[in-house]
């Protein structure tokens, strides 16, 4: 559980794409939008922040987020990769994290690990 995740990004409209398409199926909306950030989120309550920065983004960050099933973890993954993410490992079963835990990751338009797990 988090109260809130703030992202860097170079390109902020890629990265809207990436994760209005990606975390559409996880039932989380963009919520805010501007000229330097945007936040999504459940409606009206945003917790994943992404801030327009022009420098280096510096380490790449990991973020998951809890799914309700596995077609949601499925549906994430197709639809980030269609949305301009990269394949880090499609939705499937992690029997080295837990015998129930099922995720599926994705890269964001900046290098960071996205992932969308249920248990």
């Amino acid at each position: 559980m988090y109260d809130h995740i703030g992202l860097r990004v170079g390109d902020l409209d890629a990265s809207v794409r990436f994760y209005t398409a990606a975390l559409a199926p996880l039932g989380f909306v963009l919520c805010s939008r501007d000229d330097s950030g945007a936040g999504f989120g459940p409606k009206d309550a945003p917790a994943l922040w992404l801030h327009l920065h022009k420098g280096s983004a510096g380490s790449a960050a990991h973020v998951a987020f809890r799914a309700k099933d596995h077609v949601a973890i499925q549906k994430f993954h197709a639809e980030g990769l269609k949305a301009g993410g990269r394949d880090n490992g499609g939705a499937g079963p992690r029997a080295d994290y837990s015998p129930t835990y099922f995720a599926a990751f994705l890269i964001d338009p900046d290098g960071n690990n996205v992932e969308a797990v249920c248990t």
